[in-house]
């Protein structure tokens, strides 16, 4: 009998094992699923407390958008200061007043003093208005003194 012997025919196999790199990937991937949305919260942040400076004297008196605790708007320079003035007759005064101020070369200052018991949209409303009657910047006005204290 006759043997025939037969080369090896088994060469080293040459292909990289993927599935312990795909193992590794998906759980870096269940990681990063799970920590993403604790990064987008809120960061906990101490503001620091300043207190604001006067205007200078010298500066042209500013105009003055008040919003009372109801939601009306009243404008300093109006005809009628004391009276609710609707906010389309508010936004027209403030884009004559701002033009004629513009024309003259000066930048007027532009205040909002909205009471603490306003509604936020509507002092927001009036930050719209003046922007939208051409106001640069727009300050808010605050009171300095605390009403908190307790006298004793």
């Amino acid at each position: 009998m006759a043997y025939f012997h037969q080369r090896s025919s088994r060469n080293p196999i040459a292909e990289i094992n993927v599935v312990p790199f795909i193992d590794v990937m998906l759980v870096l991937l269940v990681i990063f699923m799970i920590t993403a949305p604790l990064l987008t919260q809120g960061v906990k942040v101490d503001l620091p407390k300043t207190e604001a400076k006067a205007l200078p004297p010298d500066q042209k008196e500013p105009l003055i958008v008040t919003i009372d605790s109801v939601g009306n708007f009243y404008l300093n320079n109006a005809s009628k200061p004391n009276q609710p003035i609707t906010a389309r007759v508010l936004s027209n005064l403030v884009t004559e007043q701002l033009t004629a101020s513009t024309a003259a070369g000066d930048q007027r200052p532009v205040l909002v003093r909205g009471d603490k018991n306003a509604n936020y949209g509507k002092i927001m409303e009036a930050m719209v208005l003046l922007q939208q009657a051409g106001a640069k910047s727009v300050g808010l006005i605050t009171d300095s003194t605390s009403t908190d204290k307790k006298t004793g």
